[in-house]
């Protein structure tokens, strides 16, 4: 059996929000610009990564909101990315009846990636979205799971039989610690101009 994950509390976006993440996981921007309503954090020890982004809300109902954002992260491959399950999500720490819902899909190698070494066979996108309606904002969280040949054991993964294997595993207690953990300490974040 795999050793469980170990997770250390992290202060996002200035300590505004607070979390708890994979400890194996490093804050990018310390090696690289990252936008300021982003936060993004790689896996030293693999390929996966988890972005954290606050954007303005989509005015759809919420599952569509939630395929517009996955469509926006998969941009040109938006045709061929499946999307296997949807549903609601509930996080822990923030306020009674906040709206959050989630989706898992998979998405071929972005177009700026073929042909490159270590190019993901697909990868896997659990796709999470807070809607702060009062805010205008969705906070969209995304734990992205490349699957490169000889990093994973093909016959383990097989969505449509909810098969997912150890990549995938372990992206699911990632999203679950998270949604456990994501507390919003400083409103002010979200103030609009």
């Amino acid at each position: 059996m795999a050793q469980m994950s170990r997770y250390n509390q992290v202060d996002l976006f200035g300590g505004a929000i607070t979390s708890s993440l994979p400890s194996t996981f490093a804050d990018v921007s310390e090696i690289r610009q990252v936008p300021d309503n982003q936060e993004v954090y790689l896996d030293k020890d693999g390929f996966s990564s988890i972005v954290i982004d606050i954007l303005e809300r989509v005015e759809k109902p919420d599952f569509e909101a939630l395929q517009f954002h996955l469509r926006d992260i998969v941009e040109e491959d938006a045709g061929e990315t499946k999307v296997w399950t949807t549903g609601a999500a509930h996080f822990s720490k923030l306020p009674q009846g906040t709206p959050a819902y989630t989706l898992f899909a998979t998405s071929p190698p972005g177009f700026k990636q073929r042909g490159r070494a270590n190019e993901p066979d697909f990868v896997g996108i659990l796709l999470t979205m807070i809607r702060l309606e009062q805010q205008k904002t969705d906070i969209i969280v995304a734990v992205n799971v490349p699957h490169i040949a000889g990093q994973y054991e093909p016959a383990e993964v097989d969505p449509e039989k909810s098969k997912h294997g150890r990549l995938l595993d372990a992206a699911i207690q990632h999203r679950q610690k998270l949604m456990e953990t994501f507390e919003i300490k400083d409103w002010d974040l979200f103030v609009q101009e």
